[in-house]
């Protein structure tokens, strides 16, 4: 029997055949074997051992169309990353980290900022420019409010979408405005701190219309960078691109060389000084990386 993981805990897997039915399974032994690791969003073939009870073990895992370390999920589409507006208020390094992640693993990303409805729209037209700008697709929305969720659906139709963002930031709310099966446990923002307790402890995948799923994933509050070099971080901001004709020197890092068309265009407010900043933090990140492995 084929299905999709939807949930994995404790060694247990919940098993989404196409006859609408969960199964729990275990994984068998040969797996650890091969150091194979069934992922949230995996296709897999199943041993059914119990039908009354809704068990089995699972036999095999289909070839992935890819596969993500940070959420731990398969087979994905594309990604919608959640920050609030405020409260909290975002951590746009953060969010250029996830976005790195994500280039890096050539997922692209729709990018959402919550809770409009408490922010002046200036606000929230200045932090919208700031990706789109930099070839982003952003939404803005009030999971409150309802407004912006049809925007949602529409970019989630017929594919499968990881959900990501740190906690606090109303994505299980959204989740439960996209489809209010989900049933999602809403957590409260905790004033004292100013970040949402962790209500989500696992990926898990949910079907809310034909071919249409989306993976609910644990809130974060810090990435690593993927293991990639500092001088390919620029690859990963896209709208460096098409300035950087304009560098005198090939091979140029924008950031100490003499003309160089990015920082031209930065001057010149064709690029965001913001994602500028976080492009230079996270440079210096991965040289640092790199001079402790020379130890």
């Amino acid at each position: 029997m084929i299905g999709k993981i939807v949930k994995g805990i404790a060694g247990f897997y919940y098993i989404h055949t196409k006859e609408d039915k969960i199964y729990e399974c275990k994984a068998k032994g040969a797996f650890r074997l091969k150091g194979i690791k069934p992922l949230v969003g995996d296709n897999v073939d199943i041993d059914v051992l119990d039908e009354e009870k809704k068990q089995g073990n699972i036999n095999k895992v289909e070839k992935r169309k890819n596969s993500l370390v940070r959420p731990a999920v398969s087979n994905v589409d594309q990604a919608l990353v959640i920050f609030a507006a405020d409260k909290p208020a975002p951590n746009l390094n953060l969010l250029d980290r996830f976005l790195v992640n994500m280039s890096n693993e050539d997922v692209e990303v729709i990018i959402c900022f919550n809770k409009k409805d408490i922010v002046t729209s200036d606000e929230m037209d200045s932090l919208k420019e700031v990706y789109s700008k930099s070839g982003y697709t952003v939404i803005c929305t009030s999971a409150l409010k309802n407004e912006g969720i049809e925007d949602i659906k529409e970019l989630l139709k017929g594919k499968t979408t990881v959900l990501a963002g740190p906690s606090g930031v109303g994505k299980s709310s959204i989740i439960n405005r996209i489809s209010p099966t989900a049933n999602m446990q809403i957590g409260e923002v905790s004033e004292k701190i100013k970040r949402g307790r962790h209500t989500t402890r696992h990926s898990e995948l949910f079907l809310i219309d034909e071919d249409t799923y989306i993976m609910d994933t644990p809130g974060f509050s810090s990435l690593n960078l993927p293991n990639i070099k500092k001088e390919e971080l620029a690859n990963h901001y896209f709208e460096f691109e098409k300035h950087e004709m304009y560098c005198r020197y090939q091979g140029c890092v924008h950031i100490n060389e003499p003309e160089c068309g990015v920082k031209d265009a930065l001057k010149k407010g064709q690029i965001s000084k913001v994602r500028y900043d976080n492009y230079v933090l996270l440079y210096n990140e991965l040289k640092e990386q790199r001079r402790f492995k020379k130890w």
